[in-house]
């Protein structure tokens, strides 16, 4: 399975941070100042879209992290909806300390490689996620890594890899204001019902390959096996992918009285929670039904092997019967030959040279040896 990743641009200059004599929004415990932040990179760089919404449409469009972080000041009934690809981790440090992002969860985000999990930091939501989607060409899954925070007046999501794509996401909520202004919760709610539908073309493809694979097992194709091998792969990866999601969801829904989730909302994560559990049984039925053609084509090898063997005997064993008819003969040709050879020997002391019964005699030896081995052969099934 592969986790391929869409290169982006270099980053653009260093923005300076936030003015220091503006108060910060959020409650902070009571202490020394905190540090300023991490100076951040302008959205030419790893940021591909940052955005502010209230009432659920959209406010502004800043240029910069640090643009993003002062406007959402300066709107306290806002939200900030930040997306990155594969961020760089002086901005990751600094979205954690304007955001009071677990440090735990900023490790994950920035390393990726991680399994589809939920795990609540205080009044943060962490997510991680795997998108799929299907590579007609290359009749292969390709695989990406999402982590999404929310918190109480921000969403933000960090890509590492082509799916899914969150741009349209984005903009069938920007079409709905009314649901996203049910806040950061109704547009997490949104990325997971994305990343599940884009599991459908996934399942859809795997479903045509392995009607194509059962084609290919009962027509013999010799390569077939390999084909079988890969697909249950990124099965194992599918599922891996689809599983976790299943007891995710349940746990958000196991939630919606303790956090006083929007009846909407609640309604848009039981739908979304019924298409991954659908999908989740559909990736266990394709890892069994590979596993069932696998067995199939190794038995129809198998046969196949053993027909070939049996003719190769069959083969053998006329073969045998034709050796056998041919070494008859020979001994049986033979056996004339020596005594003739024996009688025609020329030499003036020989006994027989002058014995009148001798050439029938010799003739009778050659009959009699000659029948002799006829009916022995006969008897043994070699003539």
């Amino acid at each position: 399975m592969r986790l391929k990743d869409v290169d982006v641009p270099e980053e653009a200059p260093v923005a300076p941070p936030p003015p220091a004599s503006r108060e910060p929004r959020r409650h902070r415990p009571a202490g020394p100042e905190p540090p300023a932040p991490t100076p951040v990179l302008k959205a030419q760089g790893s940021v591909v879209q940052a955005a502010l919404y209230r009432d659920g449409r959209r406010v502004s469009t800043p240029d910069s992290l640090a643009e993003t972080f002062r406007q959402l000041r300066e709107y306290p009934d806002g939200m900030a909806w930040i997306g990155l690809h594969r961020p760089t981790e002086a901005e990751l440090l600094s979205l954690a300390a304007e955001f009071d992002l677990h440090e735990l969860a900023v490790e994950d985000a920035l390393e990726a490689h991680q399994r589809p999990k939920l795990e609540r930091y205080g009044d943060t939501l962490f997510v991680v996620l795997r998108a799929a989607r299907y590579l007609d060409a290359q009749e292969e899954v390709d695989f990406g890594e999402l982590h999404v925070f929310v918190g109480k007046d921000f969403l933000i999501t960090v890509r590492h890899g082509a799916a899914p794509d969150l741009s349209a996401v984005r903009r069938r909520m920007e079409e709905t204001p009314e649901l996203l202004a049910l806040g950061p919760e109704a547009a997490l709610y949104a990325i997971l019902d994305a990343v599940v539908d884009g599991y459908a073309p996934v399942v859809a493809g795997v479903q045509n390959d392995i009607d194509e694979i059962e084609t290919e097992v009962f027509g013999g194709d010799p390569s077939v096996s390999r084909r079988i091998y890969e697909l249950s792969r990124e099965m194992v990866e599918f599922q891996r992918a689809t599983r976790p999601l299943v007891g995710m969801l349940h746990g958000l829904i196991s939630g919606f009285a303790k956090y006083g989730t929007d009846e909407e909302l609640q309604r848009y994560l039981r739908d979304v929670a019924d298409h991954v559990t659908h999908t989740s049984e559909r990736v266990d039925g394709f890892r069994q039904a590979l596993a069932d053609i696998l067995t199939v084509n190794a038995t129809l090898v198998t046969q196949q092997q053993n027909a070939e063997m049996r003719a190769l005997a069959e083969a053998g064993f006329e073969q045998n019967e034709e050796i056998k008819k041919i070494s008859s003969w020979a001994a049986i040709l033979f056996a004339p030959t020596l005594v003739g050879t024996i009688y025609g020997m020329n030499f003036e002391t020989m006994p027989e040279l002058k014995w009148a019964a001798g050439y029938p005699f010799a003739i009778l030896l050659m009959a009699v040896v000659c029948i002799s081995l006829y009916f022995i052969f006969k008897r043994r099934d070699w003539l």
